[in-house]
């Protein structure tokens, strides 16, 4: 008499007590990845105008009704007559310029002598080692806190304010061409030089196009801290700018005119970051090529 073997090594199922075969484990649901769907341009720019009037309307509403004070918070009425005030009757369009001009030249100016600073790391590593504690100890240093200096040396005019964004942009710059300068590949300057290549050569088709990316990553940041100096410099001291007629209206608890200022001031500075994001986007098309 044989004893039929029903383990699981004789290749027959276990059964239980019942002596019925245990049912398989229903297979586990596959789980999908949410799809999130956007929305059109028109959609989410009529969302963002709707937010914004109803940000006006409840701020109107609530100073009207006295639910905030209307003398330190003002209204969008009383922001917009003298918005108009401002702009046809004031010197808007004075101020404006001043701002602008000392913004964009502290920004060209700090952009290009610290990237061309920072390109100068290359030609020498004892001069590297020698010159970038000092930039590093520049950096450390708050640079607001030099502006009323600043303002003495170069007086009440342009040229302060433009010192002023020079000294913010210049570091950013030098330090981050000079972190470009660090990552080039040394075997890439062997490879040109085996080549016959002068050290010019290596710098002007090596050198400046593996750091231009990094030149160009620092553009935005560096429009923003230009316009920071420039109305920082007229806090302190100035004849024109927006920064001055902010800190004038302040002083004057014209609260109104603070929002206008800050208004324009505002927009001056979303037009100055969309051009050079537009540039910015331009040139790096430009080193892909």
């Amino acid at each position: 008499m044989t004893v039929q073997d029903t383990s699981p090594a004789a290749g027959l199922a276990p059964r239980d007590a019942a002596g019925s075969a245990p049912e398989k484990p229903a297979a586990k649901p596959v789980r999908r990845l949410p799809v999130q769907k956007d929305w059109p341009t028109s959609a989410i720019v009529a969302t963002q105008f709707g937010i914004l009037v109803v940000i006006i309307a409840a701020w109107e509403i609530a100073a009207t009704t006295g639910m905030i004070s209307a003398f330190f918070w003002s209204k969008p009425s009383a922001i917009w007559h003298t918005l108009i005030i401002f702009v046809t009757e004031g010197d808007a369009w004075v101020d404006i310029g001043f701002t602008f001009r000392s913004t964009i030249f502290g920004f060209l100016l700090g952009t290009t002598v610290g990237s061309l600073f920072g390109l100068s790391f290359w030609w020498s590593r004892n001069y590297a080692a020698i010159v970038q504690p000092y930039i590093i100890c520049f950096e450390s240093i708050p640079k607001l806190a030099l502006a009323p200096l600043i303002i003495l040396v170069f007086g009440l005019g342009l040229s302060s304010k433009v010192a002023i964004a020079f000294a913010l942009t210049f570091v950013i710059s030098t330090l981050t061409t000079f972190a470009g300068v660090k990552a080039l590949d040394p075997d890439g300057e062997k490879l040109f030089y085996s080549l016959g290549a002068t050290r010019w050569q290596v710098f002007r088709k090596l050198v400046v196009p593996f750091c231009a990316p990094w030149i160009i990553s620092v553009l935005r940041v560096n429009i923003g801290l230009a316009l920071t100096g420039a109305i920082v410099g007229e806090f302190i001291a100035s004849q024109h700018g927006l920064g001055r007629a902010i800190l004038y209206a302040g002083q004057t608890y014209d609260i109104a005119l603070v929002w206008v200022a800050v208004l324009v001031l505002s927009t001056l500075a979303v037009i100055m970051y969309a051009t050079v994001s537009w540039i910015e986007s331009v040139l790096r098309k430009g080193t892909r090529q």
